[in-house]
């Protein structure tokens, strides 16, 4: 008697390895990919550490003029100074509030019309495209000179930085709350507000600040265009080559950023959701405090802190000199500019300049990331902890971030002479703060159960780094990264104004001779390049998170 051997069944892979296996590979091609650029990059720009060491000693001798500091008259600074607060505060908080919206729509949750998702994503693709300094030129041209055109070109251009992290925000959490408030019936908005909105507040406040941050130091570019702010005084004392005085601003904006930072700093811990968490008992002993109704100190300080912040955005706006008979003539002024671009000009010398724009962009980034990571591991508690050393590289960060990308570019140009070169350098240096910057918030903002987990079983720093923060570090780390080209991209596309390499000194001569029709084309090629880096960065979080 014979036995019959049957074939056994057959294993199907549950849904979610395809999912795991994809992210796997989004989370290697991503790098590998930047490696790649990166190899041709040190080869197209011509990256040479010879040629760096050479001109440490120009270098020297130029922030030797730099030397002492001085602030001229302080009165005069000072106001100045404040005019760049209140342009910074009124323009990063109307964009904030729009941001929310065009977020809200943006994002994959969005359950409305596609139309409204797609023209959320272009608004918000647009507007962060194109340069600052290139948005303060228009309006300039519109509203005339002054602090009311600075406040705009910030307000237009954070949208595009504050909706699309808002969005990815809003992406990342858990839908689970969510579905289950719709389930209830509950409508959108009430859904939205309940769920979505209460539980980004966080990473909100945090991008809120990072974004008035980066709007501080943009004052330093608009200032070239007479948009207002302490940059015309900065530019002024460059084109005079009073370099001292150059250096005492740029330690007045140092300065404004360090208080910033310790704001920014207070106010993410006050409404982070994992803020001050110890061993494991603490972090769900104190579950009944957080819940409880009436008003406790963290809801009493947070109260206070939104109604301040108000205060401030409120009274911005008033300083920003708006003026009602202004618009009598900013329609005839607005369809005359806008007329100038149309057709526009895309020629090869164009399409060189970005395309130099670009790898200067990628291979900046790959360097900062790699020491932005390494800095920012040294900065938390997570493996390294020496608060000493935590404290001494967040001011070092703070230090670096407080000068603007295009004095770098001034004094690397100077030092190395015209080229792309002098530009990498620039953006590698801004990248590495900016990649530094992001990946501590994120580090910070790790849940610590799995962590007192991992320690509770006995594993060492290093083990508990490795299976417990990293796993949630990577979705922010690609995210992060991503977005860090998206900012080195913009900044490589103004740099070329002092001769750092790029499409900048195309766009530049372009609006001086109000050649509009190749700015326009300028305009359009960098559009098409940010949109590709925004496919790249949506297919990778859907792949990651």
């Amino acid at each position: 008697m014979t036995q019959t051997l049957e074939r056994p069944p057959r294993v199907r892979r549950p849904a979610g390895d395809a999912t795991r296996s994809g992210a796997h590979a989004s989370t290697w091609a991503i790098p590998l990919a930047y490696l790649a650029v990166t190899v041709f990059g040190v080869w197209w720009i011509d990256i040479r550490p010879e040629a760096l060491a050479s001109g440490f000693g120009d270098i020297a001798r130029l922030l030797e003029r730099m030397l002492p500091p001085e602030t001229g008259s302080v009165p005069g600074l000072l106001s100045s100074a404040l005019e760049t607060l209140w342009i910074a505060i009124a323009g990063t908080g109307v964009a904030t509030v729009i941001s929310v919206f065009l977020a809200a729509a943006a994002a994959r949750t969005f359950t409305g019309p596609r139309v409204v998702q797609w023209g959320a994503r272009l608004i918000i693709v647009m507007t962060r495209a194109v340069p600052s300094l290139v948005f303060a030129l228009i309006f300039v041209r519109i509203f005339g000179p002054g602090p009311l055109a600075g406040g705009l070109a910030i307000a237009v251009h954070s949208v595009g930085m504050i909706g699309k992290m808002m969005a990815d925000v809003f992406e990342e959490q858990d839908p689970a709350p969510r579905d289950a408030v719709a389930a209830v019936g509950a409508g959108r908005v009430q859904n939205f507000v309940a769920t979505t909105f209460s539980r980004a507040l966080p990473s909100i406040t945090s991008l809120v600040l990072y974004r008035l941050d980066i709007n501080i130091r943009a004052s330093a570019v608009l200032g070239v265009v007479g948009a207002g702010g302490i940059g015309v005084a900065l530019q002024t004392a460059i084109g005079s080559l009073n370099y001292p005085r150059a250096a005492g601003i740029i330690l007045v904006i140092v300065g404004m950023l360090l208080v910033l930072e310790i704001v920014s700093y207070a106010v993410q811990r006050a409404v982070a959701e994992h803020a001050d968490t110890g061993t494991a008992a603490e972090l769900y002993g104190r579950r009944g405090d957080i819940a409880a109704i009436g008003w406790n100190r963290g809801r009493t300080l947070r109260f206070i802190g939104a109604v301040i912040a108000v205060v401030l955005f409120i009274y911005s706006l008033t300083q920003l000199g708006f003026n009602p008979a202004r618009l009598t003539r900013a329609g005839e002024n607005t369809v005359a500019l806008l007329s100038g671009f149309v057709p526009p000009i895309i020629t090869m010398d164009v399409l060189t300049g970005v395309f130099e724009s670009v790898i200067m962009a990628l291979t900046a980034t790959t360097f900062g990331v790699v020491f932005g990571l390494l800095i920012a591991v040294l900065s938390t508690n997570l493996l390294i902890r020496f608060t000493p050393l935590s404290l001494l590289l967040r001011g070092i960060i703070v230090l670096v971030r407080g000068v603007p990308d295009i004095i770098y570019a001034l004094v690397f140009v100077a030092a190395l002479g015209l080229g792309p070169f002098a530009g990498f350098l620039a953006l590698a240096i801004s990248c590495t703060a900016l990649a530094a910057k992001f990946f501590t918030d994120a580090l910070q903002k790790v849940d610590p159960a799995p962590l007192r987990a991992l320690e509770a079983t006995g594993a060492n720093r290093l083990q508990v780094f490795v299976s417990g923060v990293w796993p949630q570090f990577v979705p922010s780390f690609i995210g992060n990264s991503l977005f860090t080209s998206d900012l080195a991209l913009r900044e490589s596309a103004v740099l070329g104004i002092v001769g750092a390499g790029g499409i900048g000194f195309l766009l530049d001569e372009s609006v001086a001779s109000l050649d509009y029709q190749t700015t326009a084309g300028i305009l359009v090629c960098l559009v098409a390049v940010v949109v590709a880096l925004e496919s790249v960065a949506r297919w990778a979080r859907k792949k990651v998170i």
